[in-house]
């Protein structure tokens, strides 16, 4: 199925792909998956260079943009994009409570095991080769630019050249390791919070403890614990994110007949935050991204037992946790509870696929330009820079300028800036 409209100076087509759930069995069932294309409506009739974008997660759909702006501005200057809904989000066969409730848990297991990065890839590979595009270039944001290094070790013949965002991952190191380092940069990140807003390590301890001590509920009627206000740290790893945080911590209270409440806005705010209630893929298949060959048995929940600082008390500073998935999430988000039995099956799976080929990597030939962010807290520098030293034809723009969400904030500038080193990686000696 096929459509388009025009808005502004972008043409845009929506396009629907039946697809194979698992690309071993060819006579596995189908799935759909979805991808917009757009293009300088000027350009249209033109021969351009494809570009794939691979959004960040897991478990989100691409950007429904603006062509006019950010990133997608600089690309439709040379690019006929495709921004592609990965298997299981967006408009691709969603996945979610409701769709997967007709399963068991061993089936729900079954069934969400091949949502990774492998076969992100194969779908998009496949949707390459339906649309008669001999090779393409790549744009992979954070988990995208883990999907960039599978295309890389399954395909790389398919492609031109490789931009990657705030997402080079280690291709060897264990769940745990990545976590281990994580905590470090979360730690970082809440101690720059709170010298940068000093009241709001009081505010924090307020709200925590009138969690402990009250029945409180988002407005879906969930109850509300100081574990989940502890995730609203995710933000602390966007740029621009700290002043918001602390404003959304100021006005958390409200007077009730003389006594202090939280108020609806904020509880509303705390439910918004929760992305894993409306993207499940996001916490169920989360520390799978990390695992080839081994379980990730709730790897982040663990580790944690390793930073006790993170578990609150009363009288005991308060900090935020970052991008972990812990099994009480499947205790207590309403959504995810119907999924618990399928996530701790993932979290003892042993036999997951190989994601990357080393050596396969070690003998790359395809330029591969990246922004890798110097205070990142979701991927670690280090694990990114002991893969880059192993991948040939490749550069990185290290940056402290931006954080984790840098495309989103100065995408024009950033993509300007990884074309032109990938230009100069295609002027190299091969």
């Amino acid at each position: 199925m096929q459509s388009s409209f025009i808005d502004g100076t972008t043409l845009y087509r929506q396009h629907t792909f039946t697809l194979p759930l698992n690309y071993q069995d060819e006579g596995s069932e189908r799935i759909q998956v979805f991808a917009r294309e757009l293009v300088d409506l000027g350009k249209d009739g033109q021969d351009l260079p494809w570009l794939v974008y691979f959004q960040g997660g897991p478990g989100f759909p691409s950007p429904r943009a603006s062509g006019e702006s950010g990133w997608l501005k600089r690309a439709l200057q040379e690019y006929r994009v495709l921004l592609l809904d990965q298997r299981g989000t967006g408009n691709s066969s969603v996945i979610n409570q409701e769709s997967l409730a007709h399963l068991s848990a061993e089936q729900q297991a079954h069934y969400l095991s091949h949502f990774r990065a492998d076969n992100i890839v194969r779908d998009a590979e496949a949707i390459r080769e339906r649309l008669g595009i001999k090779q393409w270039a790549t744009l992979g944001q954070s988990f995208g630019g883990f999907c960039t290094l599978t295309y890389l070790s399954l395909f790389p013949q398919s492609l031109l050249r490789c931009y990657v965002t705030g997402g080079i991952p280690s291709i060897s190191r264990h769940a745990d390791d990545v976590y281990q380092a994580t905590y470090q940069r979360v730690t970082d990140k809440n101690a720059a919070f709170f010298a940068q807003f000093p009241q709001a390590q009081a505010m924090c301890c307020e709200i925590a403890q009138y969690l402990l001590e009250n029945n409180v509920t988002l407005p879906n009627g969930q109850p509300f614990t100081v574990e989940q206000f502890q995730l609203i740290g995710i933000n602390l790893g966007r740029g621009g994110a700290n002043m918001p945080l602390y404003l959304t911590l100021e006005s958390a209270f409200i007077q009730v007949n003389g006594q202090k409440q939280l108020s609806y806005s904020f509880l509303n705010q705390m439910q918004q935050e929760q992305a894993y209630l409306t993207n499940p893929i996001y916490a169920i298949l989360h520390e799978s991204i990390y695992c080839q060959g081994s379980a990730s048995n709730w790897s982040a929940h663990r580790v944690r037992d390793q930073y006790a600082t993170f578990n609150y008390q009363p009288g005991q500073a308060f900090k935020f946790t970052g991008e972990m998935v812990y099994p009480w999430m499947f205790d207590q988000l309403e959504t995810l509870k119907p999924l618990r039995e399928a996530a701790h099956l993932l979290a003892k799976k042993e036999d997951w696929c190989e994601l990357y080929n080393a050596e396969i990597l070690s003998q790359n030939t395809v330029p591969v330009a990246c922004a890798v962010y110097a205070d990142d807290m979701y991927v670690e520098l280090d694990y990114s820079r002991e893969t880059l030293a192993a991948l040939p034809l490749s550069k990185a723009w290290i940056t402290n300028e931006y954080e984790h969400n840098g495309i989103g904030v100065d995408g024009e500038r950033i993509l300007d800036s990884l074309v032109t080193m990938a230009n100069a990686l295609d002027n190299l000696p091969q």
